[in-house]
């Protein structure tokens, strides 16, 4: 019970986040900002996070039954974090500096950890029962009409 009081934390302040990042989002489609310094991922890559917070928030109340959508922040997290890894390799190689690295891909990253360690178990499938060609009722026909 302990963990999954503490999987709920950590959705209501990931959520929380992700949903924050709608204010840069809005300001940067407004002011296209995102045209003049040629980021057109930006808006894209905040729209979805954005998104995805929205649904870690529904998913607070029973996060057993939306365990695939956690593992999707999770990984997705990850992948984000590990993108900006190379990323900041490339430009330190040639170089340059990034300015959201390395804090940026040590909290990302930590943020998909906490995520996996904290998924819910797997629910146990329902036990199929094979039923015997006999014990199974015929199709009923359907009534001729008048």
């Amino acid at each position: 019970m302990k963990r999954e009081r503490a999987l709920q934390i950590v959705l209501v302040l990931v959520g929380l986040l992700y949903v924050a990042w709608a204010i840069p989002l809005f300001q940067s489609l407004w002011h296209s900002s995102w045209l003049q310094q040629h980021q057109d991922a930006f808006p894209m890559f905040m729209s979805v996070n954005t998104l995805l917070g929205v649904f870690l928030l529904l998913a607070v109340k029973q996060p057993a039954r939306h365990r695939s959508l956690i593992a999707y922040g999770a990984w997705s997290t990850l992948a984000h974090a590990f993108t900006m890894t190379i990323m900041s390799v490339e430009a330190w190689s040639h170089g340059l500096h990034r300015k959201d690295s390395p804090q940026d891909i040590v909290i990302v990253g930590g943020i998909g950890v906490l995520l996996l360690a904290l998924l819910p178990a797997r629910e146990p499938a329902p036990a199929r029962t094979e039923r015997s060609r006999s014990a199974r009722t015929p199709a009923q026909p359907h009534p001729v009409e008048a």
